[in-house]
């Protein structure tokens, strides 16, 4: 399996082009980070803090990101293709249901 680093607190940290694929950050604070250009494919990130987070060009297909909160972070470029949004408030501070968040 990959990293576990649940209620990992790692804000404002930089982590640009870092691989974290299949790691197991579920309520991490990750407010302020840069994750651009990570590798964050399968990473369950239930209910984490993405608040301001830069997420440019970070792929997380197949991510869980439920109820986590992504307000105000970066995300021009990031790939969620079968992401897991359900539950999360959105970049533009939504609330995402199943039909209503990005793929």
């Amino acid at each position: 399996g990959g990293l576990r680093a649940a209620n990992v607190k790692l804000s404002g940290a930089h982590l640009s082009t870092a691989d974290m694929h299949d790691a197991d950050m579920r309520y991490a604070e990750l407010s302020h980070a840069d994750l651009s250009y990570a590798r964050m494919q399968n990473v369950v990130l239930l209910g984490a803090n993405l608040r301001n987070a830069d997420l440019t060009n970070t792929d997380l297909s197949g991510a869980d990101l439920s109820f986590a909160d992504l307000g105000g972070a970066r995300v021009g470029g990031a790939r969620f293709s079968g992401a897991k949004l359900e539950g999360a408030l959105w970049v533009d501070g939504q609330r995402c249901t199943v039909d209503s968040c990005p793929r």
